[in-house]
């Protein structure tokens, strides 16, 4: 998708109701739901661009997706787009995940209820990997950048080396990679 393609939202509404929809939608994980509904369906941002806000609240405190709606928000609308799309995103999963709190105290014990829990697990492992795919894909014309991201999964999958040593190294790594044009 070229940057002429990006169509960011118009009016905070528009932003809440989107914000809205990837929260709804969101059963296994947000990230999935918020890359189709930024990237693919709305057009609001660039993949590449989406990647790069990503891996930036990566970085940040607090929930991944949580942090990407702040700093779209703010970026479209200034605080008050941020407290309007963090509020959007947050609105259904709060009140569900109270339900279901509620629910599952009671049936927590029943064989079809564990059952039904560990295939949504499953199934939001499905949705992870995919995502991680679709992220992948900007990085597809930087060896190193591919590179990078392999070598930083493999040193915490395998070497089990804290992601607070991984990420302060694999950043200035992505630093100096950058300034010699290779990312």
């Amino acid at each position: 998708m070229s940057s002429e393609a990006v169509t960011p939202p118009r009016t905070l509404w528009e932003l809440y109701w989107g914000f809205l929809s990837i929260g709804a939608r969101s059963f296994g994980g947000v990230l999935p739901w918020a890359h189709r509904v930024m990237v693919e369906e709305r057009r609001w941002v660039a993949p590449a661009e989406f990647a790069e806000v990503l891996a930036l609240c990566q970085f940040l405190p607090g929930p991944n997706v949580g942090n990407v709606s702040i700093v779209l928000g703010r970026r479209w609308f200034g605080p008050m787009g941020a407290l309007v799309a963090f509020l959007g995103l947050m609105a259904l999963p709060l009140v569900w995940v109270f339900a279901l709190a509620l629910l599952y105290a009671d049936f927590a014990a029943e064989p079809g209820v564990r059952a039904v829990v560990t295939g949504v697990g499953i199934a939001g492992g499905g949705l992870f990997i995919g995502t991680a795919v679709k992220l992948a894909k900007p990085l597809t014309s930087r060896p190193w950048g591919i590179a990078l991201a392999v070598s930083c999964a493999c040193v915490i999958a395998f070497g089990r080396i804290s992601l607070f040593i991984v990420l302060p190294v694999a950043t200035l790594l992505g630093v100096l990679a950058a300034h010699k044009g290779r990312l």
